[in-house]
């Protein structure tokens, strides 16, 4: 991958504002660029705000084939925890994979995010060829192209790589059943975004996670103008403008 862009698309945002903070989480194998509109917006709000690089992205594929699923969840972890020692209450966002972050974060620490924000988050695949070839694939094959940039807009582009790291795959591959095992564990109020036309991520994802969550407060919302990488695409208002009014509603009354 080359950078074209600037660090705007590559880089990790930090923004100092309220008591009130939000951590965004990019997908795989993206980069914080598919999130620094969503984060804009919300460092306009007046939130605090981190959107992290995760490791092995934003530099090349190969860099991800050296990192796994517990790398990502660990920087996520660190950043939560430091917005959590300035702020009196923290909200998680997750696009993709950085949804399966997002709902593992909220199971480790069940009683610590004020709610979550999940768009197109993945906790499975009924793909056959995800499910029976990428545990072989990963030991013999590097990368593969994949689908990047899966948005209805025309003239969009997602930052991220265009080959698939089949070691860094797999390793998400093996998250998703402790992430959906553990789903009742979550009790934070949840905003589910989902759409209804999605080329990566399947729908049922979002049925899974809107049935087995153990929160009593979800929301959801279906975007029926973008495709896979919502937050880049026609529905990105709306997602911008949900989370604020969700945030608001689940910080209110915290003290």
């Amino acid at each position: 991958m080359t950078r074209s862009t600037t660090d705007r698309d590559f880089g990790p945002f930090r923004h100092d504002g309220s008591d009130v903070g939000v951590l965004l989480c990019h997908g795989f194998p993206g980069a914080p660029g598919s999130m620094r509109p969503w984060a804009d917006h919300l460092a306009a709000a007046g939130y605090s705000v981190r959107l992290p690089l995760l490791p092995g992205h934003g530099t090349r594929w190969q860099d991800a084939n050296r990192t796994t699923f517990d790398d990502w969840l660990a920087a996520v972890t660190r950043e939560f925890q430091e917005l959590s020692a300035t702020c009196r209450s923290v909200v998680v966002c997750g696009l993709s994979m950085g949804g399966t972050l997002t709902l593992r974060l909220a199971e480790l620490y069940p009683d610590q995010p004020a709610g979550i924000v999940l768009v197109n988050p993945s906790v499975l695949t009924q793909r056959w060829d995800a499910k029976l070839l990428l545990p072989w694939l990963q030991r013999v094959l590097p990368a593969y192209p994949g689908i990047i940039g899966d948005i209805a807009m025309p003239g969009v582009t997602e930052p991220g790589y265009k080959y698939i790291p089949t070691r860094a795959a797999y390793s998400l591959s093996k998250a998703w059943p402790i992430v959906r095992r553990d789903l009742p564990r979550i009790t934070a109020p949840v905003l589910l975004l989902h759409s209804t036309v999605d080329h990566i991520v399947e729908p049922v994802n979002a049925q899974v996670v809107r049935d087995e969550v153990g929160s009593a407060d979800v929301t959801v919302i279906e975007l029926t103008r973008s495709f896979h990488v919502a937050t880049m695409d026609y529905d990105a208002p709306l997602i911008f403008d949900a989370s604020v009014e969700f945030i608001e509603k689940v910080t209110a009354s915290l003290p």
